[in-house]
């Protein structure tokens, strides 16, 4: 089995199964650059949405794509999430401490990453993986595990106490974005839920989950797009966040044919882990080389103390990074 980039040590799913709705999870460290339950009739209440200031005409903006609509967070503003599943203490930080703990703990990283880059606000977030791929094909033959709704409304009840946006995260196994998105569809209209997509556990040519690494394609991602570019003009909503997690070449493909939406902003993001260097080595051959249009990059609170020096990169260190990601991630 490989080493996962998702799960803190090798572990299955499995702590998660007697919760989730229907229907293990495993990945590859940081590649070096020259390396070839039944719904719930309620959802928690919406904190109200973050108002933000577009940036004026005359502003420079240096990232591809259209410029911000208002409301939008980037690049007025550095996100840094906690990333896991409440239902399991392996998979990450938000799930491996209790809240209350977990909160103080990210109140910790927040106030770094404001003392380190001070002209850009941090705005927190909570990463929750809701669809968690399987080493097994389980109850649809789809090799994915939807998570109860209730998870999902924890997530959003802890986020309100820091004003937290919410990532729900998914990793399909044998299944589509076409078929899970939608199952997300009345989060994703809330003002302050975005959404994430693993490419690894994207088992679009067949295959088990973590026995190899998955892919999306262009194609891929612009149904993601396309589908919450839809849902914010329909409900007149702020711009949404689409992170894409990335360590190698094949996880995305034909990034150049990838479409650019003013209501969605997409998130490249380094999802390897390792010591700094193989770490930004990585950041350079496949995000820094296809940013698509923002960037983020990823600290393994334990897998990233595996490999020498054993110490975690600083703020100052991803600040130094080229381009700067506004998207950092604890896991």
């Amino acid at each position: 089995m490989l080493t996962s980039a998702c799960t803190q040590d090798r572990d299955t799913n499995s702590a998660v199964i007697a919760t989730a709705q229907a229907d293990s999870n495993t990945t590859a460290p940081a590649v070096p650059a020259d390396s070839s339950a039944q719904p719930q009739d309620t959802i928690a209440a919406a904190p109200a949405p973050v108002e933000e200031t577009p940036i004026p005409d005359t502003a420079a903006y240096d990232y591809p794509g259209p410029r911000p609509l208002a409301g939008a967070i980037m690049p007025q503003k550095r996100i840094i999430a906690y990333y896991g599943n409440l239902l399991s203490k392996r998979m990450g930080i938000l799930g491996e401490l209790p809240p209350e703990q977990m909160l103080q703990k990210l109140d910790e990283e927040v106030a770094k990453w404001n003392e380190a880059d001070p002209g850009t606000p941090v705005q927190p977030a909570l990463h929750a993986i809701v669809v968690t791929a399987q080493g097994h094909p389980s109850a649809g033959g789809k090799y994915r595990l939807r998570m109860a709704d209730k998870m999902i409304d924890d997530v959003l009840e802890i986020a309100k106490q820091r004003d937290a946006i919410v990532f729900l995260d998914i990793q399909v196994g044998q299944s589509t974005l076409q078929e899970e998105i939608p199952a997300l569809e009345k989060y994703l209209k809330l003002p302050h839920v975005h959404l994430g997509i693993d490419p690894e556990f994207s088992m679009k040519r067949g295959g088990v989950p973590g026995r190899r690494i998955g892919t999306y394609d262009a194609e891929d991602i612009n149904y993601a797009t396309k589908y919450l570019a839809d849902l914010a003009k329909e409900h007149n909503l702020p711009p949404k966040i689409l992170v894409v997690h990335r360590f190698t070449q094949g996880m995305v493909t034909n990034t150049e044919n990838i479409t650019l939406r003013p209501e969605v902003q997409i998130v490249m993001h380094m999802d390897g882990w390792g010591g700094p260097v193989l770490k930004k080595d990585t950041y350079r051959a496949y995000i820094q080389k296809e940013p698509v249009q923002f960037t983020g990059f990823k600290i393994f609170y334990k897998n990233d103390l595996k490999k020498p020096p054993g110490r975690l990169m600083t703020p100052e260190e991803l600040l130094s990074l080229n381009p700067k990601p506004l998207y950092i991630q604890y896991q």
